[in-house]
């Protein structure tokens, strides 16, 4: 029989990131964007330090060294501080799915980093799948077709400014996946790899809500019974079922099958954008959805 486990976890994965932005969406919406980039950082760092322990004996890899914590933390501070802090507004302005769709150009951002920064060189199909991932975004955001629980996204500054902020989520993102590619040399574990991530973006908000002054109403906001189960539920979800679920996939399924299903995500958000937050899903959204995933698709054929 052949293992499908790979597959499997790829497609959960995927499922993961869909749910988390869902109710990252619902919760900011009560509480704000910022209180929500803090309170599921804060909410994932004992579910990974209770992981550490029953996989290594320790609440926190003590050993690590010091360049790699340096490259670790820096890719927490990018990719979960101001990388997120952007994707979650992004979420409020022009909805999960759109931003979630743009999210899809973390691996091509990710591509041109190697390149420019590692000396990684690209190959034609490779520069071709850049360009038609880059070209179904864009048909997609050119519509404009934003949920119409989301108000403020009817006006068109907004509008940009939610575009912007997912794209700029989507380069914090890659960037924090440049750094902790360098922290993960030598087959460094991925698990306490992210749980370094996790601790240093959570001490780095809770420094900056204390200077902020914010700290106190961020607890203070979590008395919302529902928006707390929400980033609980994200953040168990997300920091650490889904990169556990993504570890496996890597590990049981080729590089390109795991890659393009766990960036199914946009594609899961249609049906779910539609009945949820009454979003019009026109055709062009669903075929520019389909080139853009077939662009990342090609990225990682061999």
């Amino acid at each position: 029989m052949i293992s499908v486990y790979g597959e499997i976890a790829a497609l959960l994965t995927s499922v993961c990131w869909a749910f988390n932005s869902l109710v990252f969406t619902l919760a900011g919406k009560r509480v704000g964007s910022v209180t929500v980039n803090s309170m599921r950082l804060w909410a994932a760092f004992p579910a990974l330090l209770l992981l550490h322990v029953l996989l290594f004996g320790t609440p926190f890899p003590f050993d690590i060294e010091l360049s790699r914590f340096l490259y670790l933390g820096i890719s927490g501070l990018i990719g979960f501080v101001i990388g997120d802090a952007m994707l979650f507004e992004s979420f409020l302005l022009i909805g999960p799915r759109l931003a979630m769709l743009l999210a899809l150009l973390v691996p091509v951002f990710g591509a041109l980093l190697a390149w420019v920064w590692l000396g990684e060189t690209l190959r034609v199909l490779e520069i071709f799948s850049i360009l038609v991932t880059i070209g179904g975004v864009a048909w997609v955001v050119a519509e404009r077709t934003v949920p119409v629980a989301v108000p403020a996204s009817a006006e068109p500054h907004k509008y940009r400014l939610g575009v912007v902020l997912a794209v700029g989520g989507a380069a914090g993102q890659a960037v924090g996946l440049l750094f902790s590619r360098m922290g993960l040399a030598g087959g460094y574990s991925a698990i306490s790899a992210t749980h370094v991530r996790v601790s240093v973006a959570g001490m780095v908000l809770v420094l900056l809500g204390l200077i902020q002054g914010r700290l106190r109403s961020h607890l203070a906001r979590m008395k919302d019974k529902t928006a707390l189960l929400q980033i609980t539920a994200g953040s168990l979800t997300g920091p650490v079922l889904g990169v556990i679920l993504s570890l496996v996939a890597i590990a049981h399924a080729s590089i390109g099958v795991a890659s393009t299903l766990m960036s199914l995500t946009p594609v899961i958000l249609l049906p779910v954008s539609f009945f949820l937050f009454k979003e019009k899903i026109t055709l062009r959204a669903i075929i520019g959805t389909m080139i853009a995933l077939l662009g990342v698709t090609l990225l990682f054929v061999n």
